[in-house]
Formats: C-alpha cells, structure tokens, sequence
C-alpha cells in the first residue's frame, strides 16, 4: 500500500516546520535546556520545540496512522496508540517547560488567552487518551473478553434479576468469573 499524496505533503510540511522551529531555537535563540539556572530562556525554549514535535506533529502521525501505515489492524492500533501516548508525554513536557521558565522568572502563569486555550487543549487531550484507553480500544493484552466481562459485571450490579436478559444465541462467551 502506497502512501497516498496528501500525508506525503503532510510529512514535508510538519518535517520543514520542526527544522525551522528547532533552528530558531537553537541558532537565533541560544539553544534548549531544562536545567539552566544561568540562562533560563533556554529553559522556554524547549516548550515551541515539544510542543511542535511532540504535540502537534507526533499526534498528527497517530490520527494518520490507521489509513497510512500498511501494516496489520492491531499493529496499526499499537501504533496509532504509542504516537499518541508520546505525544501526550511531549506536550505535558512542554507544558512543564513553560511554568518552570515562568516560576524561575518570577512570571506569573496563566495570564494570556494561549496558555488557557494551550492548557485546555493538553487536558482535553488527555481525558480522550484516557477514555480511549478505558474502551480498551488498544491491543495491550486487555482483551475483549475482559471489558465484555466487565460490562455483564455492571449490567448484573445496576439491574435486578427480574431484569436480566438471556444472551442471544449468536454471542454465546464464556462466563466471566
């Protein structure tokens, strides 16, 4: 399977724009660094880089990942759910940059619409990671059979026995516990 055009344009473009960032903050701006106590600007500069890579462009990869990567559904799947695990981590790294050069600076944190829309967008970001996870939509040995068990588990708690249903013939599995 060839990858199509538009991710092929996808990736030039998010490759140029991580080149121009990481020189920018590498030759215009000093370089990276978190544990700077001379030059606590190399300590910001770290968040326009994680935030670039990790974030934007490594979450961009894992929302790709399933249509582009010719591999097998559940490779694709372990896949789509690392990039966006790292990510996830990236972007929080990011986020930590930025209150750490502003707690060292004596900035207060918190003060522009970028940080509450950036903060937001992490969050959100996060609790759909986290609720993806709790779908057990990813093949990491939590089975089907698991979150079926699980479900029947709450069904018998919340419903009373008057109300419970045979299962149908065609979704016959084994019993949970």
């Amino acid at each position: 399977m060839a990858v199509p055009a538009p991710a092929k344009v996808a990736r030039a473009l998010a490759a140029s724009a991580a080149v121009l960032v990481l020189l920018w903050c590498v030759r215009f701006r000093g370089g990276l660094s978190l544990g700077s106590p001379a030059n606590k600007g190399l300590i910001f500069n770290v968040h326009p880089v994680l935030m670039l890579i990790g974030f934007i462009i490594l979450g961009s990869e894992a929302i790709m990942s399933y249509k582009i990567l010719p591999w097998s559904h559940d490779t694709n799947k372990m896949a789509h759910m690392v990039l966006h695990a790292v990510a996830l981590f990236l972007g929080s790294v990011g986020i930590y940059a930025a209150f750490k050069f502003h707690n060292e600076s004596g900035i207060a944190n918190l003060y522009s619409l970028h940080s509450w829309v950036g903060l937001g967008t992490i969050c959100l970001y996060g609790i759909q990671s986290g609720a993806g996870c709790s779908r057990g939509t990813f093949a990491l040995g939590l089975s089907s059979t698991f979150w079926h068990c699980l479900r029947q588990s709450w069904v018998s708690w919340r419903s009373s026995p008057s109300s419970r249903r045979p299962a149908s013939a065609g979704t016959a599995r084994k019993p949970c516990w």
